[in-house]
């Protein structure tokens, strides 16, 4: 009983909780696999050709780290008033109850949201995160709207309700797709 209690626990994002994006565990891995791979695969084919020499192999080492700083993903996560990416080398944090600025490329191509706060806070957030856990999702209306009650946020955002309208499109196909109705 008490694993079904913290799922639903998880499952109901208790206020001061901090949501992850349930997907990078996933993604780095196969980001780490995909540069392993390459280094792999690099070293075994000049081995059996050419032999091995320290240039090749640093060379092959310095391949495989760019596909790894290429393919490893940012990492989301929102405390309740902060939405916070974590690159590789830079971290981003915005106040989502101090937002001054929710901007979404025209005509909805781009598939990165991009978030200003009140004190200069900056970051970007891949679509793809937001659909995928509707929780940050929700996390980050919650504070966009507090932010419209606060008054830094302009009501006239169109960018906040066409994204809006998107992730919920999205998540709705999602059910209906695993609910074998779409």
């Amino acid at each position: 009983m008490k694993p079904l209690r913290r799922i639903a626990r998880r499952a109901t994002d208790v206020p001061g909780d901090v949501l992850s994006d349930a997907g990078w565990p996933g993604e780095a891995r196969a980001a780490v696999g995909c540069a392993v791979l390459l280094l792999t695969a690099s070293l075994t084919v000049d081995a059996g050709t050419h032999g091995l020499t320290l240039v090749r192999t640093a060379g092959f080492i310095a391949l495989a780290s760019l596909l790894l700083v290429v393919l490893l993903p940012p990492r989301v996560s929102a405390a309740p008033d902060l939405l916070t990416v974590q690159g590789l080398w830079v971290t981003r944090t915005v106040r989502m109850d101090r937002l001054t600025a929710i901007a979404w490329p025209a005509g909805g191509t781009s598939h990165r949201v991009i978030l200003r706060d009140a004190e200069g806070g900056r970051a970007e957030v891949d679509l793809r995160v937001l659909t995928a856990n509707p929780a940050l999702w929700l996390r980050l209306e919650a504070g966009a709207h507090a932010s419209l009650q606060r008054g830094t946020l302009s009501p006239d955002t169109s960018d906040l309700a066409r994204l809006s309208l998107y992730l919920d499109h999205e998540t709705t196909r999602s059910v209906l797709k695993v609910s074998g109705l779409g």
